[in-house]
């Protein structure tokens, strides 16, 4: 391969990516998109301008539209954090507010998607099946997990499991390894759907791995979010990874075109090899996630990885997030395990595979689950809520981001006044300060309320995992915040009684070693600078 498309070190794989710095921020695509959606938003701006001159002409119908949208705002099922923000925009910038509201509502270029979304989980529902039988059995012995695991399965195809093997990593370089121990084993097919991808050694070393394969003759696909092309890869990166055989493709790519499209990302982390073993997490295909570079800090991240039926469940989600622009759908079978017996033709060897993944000793039940932005479900939001509200004794959590609504705050202070133990570990180097502003407005209720916070003090906790009682835990990708709990494509692994719970646990604990634990007089010494973003940017959160 040429020099100037691409180079090898130490088995890393790296393709240019084209044009960097000011230049390319200026004038390559990021300056063109830039432009065209500011040009469109000063034509809007200017037209709402001009009308506000004939607002005197009309006021008392204005007067009548505003409490008409008054009304219809406080009728709906809207979030009651999210009805606060949009009143006080009706009330700051009346017309503007409202016309935002309705441009929000009506949703435009997500429509479509919804439904295709719908028809794929119509489509794949008979591809992943309950297994009656332990169903039964659980309903009988534990009404509790058998009730998590019954609405879990009313959101999706998302089956509850036994006979699956977890291993938890508290660190992203230990998860990295193990990634490329499997991907070197791989003998079918690697799908991969991260938020970000971007060129270094952690991705190099994969891409190298990818490339091999590929030429060995295994099917390799890949997914990244579209907000990669801004400040990652350039648009032409996927034509790139085609030539060497990788299936590629950018979700939701940021258009030259003002709308709500750009609303919901897609945020998971999913990795499956040949059906077997899935990695899930909060770790991404970059080098800080690795601690090969410094950003804010150590990068504290976690992840897990499945061995047995649960993997389905991945590769299902994976499936379906594919296959949304394809007009001809993927013949599921070939890469569901429990569709192989469907095959007619399967060979034996594959069946006795499928066999030997479906056997494994170990105990407890995994049930890996997504959410969907479109659905109307908020599967991450009420899974937490659930084992805050079943708790007896206590609830770790560790989160990047804490911008909460009502219901969650309550929650976790509910739980805490209950005589749970809820401990909370965030960033004590953030990596966005506004995020860490909002945070903060929520220390004092939380303090009061009885829960402990920590802030990791070597830098940035990157890590979405919840761990309860010994017995209940979730490592995914789904932070406490806005953003994951109601306006992205997220993803997550429930744990019930398997041992890697208490690896998590013990994770926690040794986190909590190196951690500053936050009191109310701490609170005193904040820079007012601090506390007043805080303040101002916590009645825009729910939009943030």
């Amino acid at each position: 391969m040429k020099k100037e498309n691409s180079y090898r070190d130490s088995g890393v794989l790296i393709l240019e990516k084209g044009k960097k710095g000011m230049f390319y921020m200026v004038f390559g695509r990021f300056g063109i998109v830039l432009i065209s959606l500011l040009i469109q938003f000063a034509i809007l701006f200017s037209a709402f301008r001009f009308l506000s001159h004939y607002v005197h002409l009309l006021l008392g119908g204005v007067v009548i539209f505003n409490v008409i949208s008054f009304l219809y705002l406080l009728n709906t099922e809207d979030n009651p954090s999210v009805k606060i923000t949009w009143l006080m925009l009706f009330t700051v910038i009346p017309a503007l507010g409202i016309f935002l509201y309705i441009f929000v509502k009506l949703d435009i270029g997500h429509r479509a998607i919804k439904a295709r979304l719908v028809q794929l989980q119509k489509h794949t529902e008979q591809f992943v099946k309950d297994d009656e039988v332990l169903l039964e059995q659980i309903k009988k012995e534990n009404k509790e997990l058998y009730q998590i695991a019954s609405y879990i399965r009313s959101t999706g195809s998302f089956p509850i499991y036994n006979q699956t093997k977890a291993h938890y990593y508290p660190i992203g370089e230990g998860q990295f390894e193990e990634i490329i121990k499997q991907l070197e084993k791989a003998e079918k097919f690697i799908f991969l759907e991260y938020f970000i991808v971007d060129e270094g050694y952690m991705w190099g070393r994969i891409l190298s791995i990818l490339a091999q394969k590929v030429k060995e003759g295994v099917e390799v696909r890949l997914m990244y979010d579209g907000t990669c092309e801004f400040a990652k890869l350039p648009r032409s990166y996927p034509k790139k990874l085609r030539n060497l055989g990788i299936k590629c493709k950018v979700f939701s790519p940021i258009m030259p075109m003002v709308s709500t499209h750009y609303n919901y990302r897609d945020h998971r982390k999913i990795l499956v090899i040949d059906g077997k073993v899935a990695f899930n997490g909060g770790i991404n295909l970059a080098d800080e996630y690795i601690n090969r570079i410094k950003v804010f800090g150590h990068w504290k991240d976690t992840g897990i990885m499945l061995q047995g039926p649960a993997v389905d469940n991945f590769t299902l989600m994976f499936l379906e997030m594919w296959n949304i622009d394809e007009k001809q759908e993927d013949d599921y079978r070939k890469w569901i395990n429990k569709g192989h017996r469907q095959l007619l033709n399967h060979d034996l060897k594959s069946i006795k595979e499928v066999e030997e993944i479906r056997t494994v000793d170990t105990p407890g039940y995994i049930i890996p689950y997504g959410d969907d932005p479109l659905d109307g479900e908020h599967v991450g939001k009420l899974v937490y809520m659930d084992i805050l509200n079943h708790a007896k004794d206590y609830v770790h959590i560790m989160t990047p981001y804490l911008i909460l609504d009502g219901e969650m705050e309550t929650a976790l202070i509910f739980a805490a006044k209950r005589g749970v133990d809820v401990k909370l570990i965030l960033p004590h180097i953030p990596d966005k300060k506004y995020a860490f502003a909002l945070a903060k407005t929520h220390y004092k209720a939380l303090l009061r309320g009885g829960v402990e916070i920590y802030e990791y003090t070597p830098g940035f906790v990157h890590a979405k995992t919840f761990v309860s009682d010994n017995q209940k835990a979730v490592v995914g990708t789904i932070n406490l915040d806005y953003r994951s709990l109601y306006h992205h494509f997220e993803c997550a692994t429930y744990l019930y009684d398997v041992p890697a719970i208490q690896d998590i646990k013990q994770d926690i604990q040794e986190t909590l070693k190196v951690c500053q634990q936050i009191k109310l007089e701490d609170l005193k010494q904040e820079k007012l600078s601090m506390v007043i973003m805080g303040k101002v940017l916590k009645v825009l959160a729910p939009l943030m």
